[in-house]
């Protein structure tokens, strides 16, 4: 089967990560530019040494380049507000548009979640890849809720100070707004609230993740097919992030009679607390294994791409 020709707009850590995922692993995309706008970064000289089309002039520097017109799909590793100018400058040339910032303009995409419902929409061109946070937790919220009603879900994402670039730290407004909605809209929890935690540990920890789910549901047997179903969507994630983990077993409590939860959840009853505790270990194919909210965004990112090919390919044939 012929590649299917991509581009990468950012040459950041996530852009450059990414590059290198597609070359390394990828047997369905062809990497046929990457984009940045500062002429000295890493990322472009890394490129060119590889002999990968570069530009420093942004996404007019993309459209400009011999080849354009071969390319199918765009990532965008760039920050939110970039992306909304990259989406109307792109949006004349029918590209498919795989969306890294919390910019939010196409559909949510967790790939373990409901990657299939989204690609199967004809007129789909351009997918979010929610947060770090929302790729790390949302199958979980989404594993509780396929078995029992999550009135509350809270995630807590914990990453090193370290692995966030310029645009996670533009974002972190977007970052809590757009993975809270993500949690309630794909989650399928009813109210959902997300907060990060850039961590100054040196050395720098690996990224660490907490999920809190609020549920209405007294009897063992709900909570063991809780588990077990936390336990399915664990080894779907890691299929494409290999260093996803439970960092420990999933802990069911009993929420005391008198906790004032009510602000919470609407004022609609809970019996119990599910608590999640995972960590992501990087691939390191660009930054150290500890940057997992890396990994996590461009492996999920990836997935999604080859998955948008693979769709087109069979259209075509």
């Amino acid at each position: 089967m012929e590649r299917t020709k991509v581009a990468v707009i950012g040459s950041g850590n996530i852009g450059t990560d990414l590059m290198i995922k597609i070359m390394r692993l990828s047997e369905t995309l062809e990497l046929a530019a990457l984009v940045g706008i500062d002429p000295a970064s890493d990322g472009l000289a890394r490129a060119a040494r590889l002999g990968i089309p570069t530009t420093h002039e942004g996404v007019e520097g993309l459209i400009a380049l011999d080849g354009f017109d071969e390319i199918a799909i765009i990532f965008d590793a760039t920050s939110a507000k970039a992306h909304e100018a990259n989406a109307r400058a792109l949006a004349p040339y029918g590209k498919r548009l795989v969306d890294l910032t919390p910019a939010a303009l196409g559909p949510y995409v967790v790939p373990a979640v409901n990657l299939g419902e989204n690609v199967a929409m004809s007129n789909l061109d351009n997918v979010n890849m929610v947060t770090c946070g929302g790729q790390a937790t949302i199958p979980i919220v989404a594993a509780v809720s396929r078995v029992t009603d999550v009135v509350y879900g809270e995630i807590v994402a914990s990453i090193a100070s370290k692995s966030a670039g310029p645009g996670t730290r533009a974002n972190i407004d977007e970052f809590t707004e757009t993975t809270a909605a993500a949690i309630e809209k794909v989650g399928g929890a009813r109210r959902g609230k997300a907060v990060i935690v850039l961590n100054p540990a040196e050395p720098p920890l690996i990224m660490r993740d907490t999920v809190l789910c609020l549920i209405d549901a007294d009897d063992a047997g709900t909570h063991d097919r809780i588990r077990e179903s936390i336990g399915e969507m664990v080894a779907v994630v890691a299929g494409y992030v290999p260093g996803y983990r439970l960092k420990q077993e999933v802990q069911i409590t009993a929420v005391p009679k008198d906790q004032p939860v009510h602000t919470l959840t609407g004022g609609l009853p809970v019996t119990h607390q599910v608590s999640v505790f995972l960590e992501v270990e990087g691939a390191a194919h660009y930054l150290p294994s500890y940057a997992g909210n890396l990994d996590i965004m461009t492996s999920a990112a990836l997935a999604t791409a080859e998955r948008l090919a693979m769709t087109e390919e069979r259209a075509s044939a």
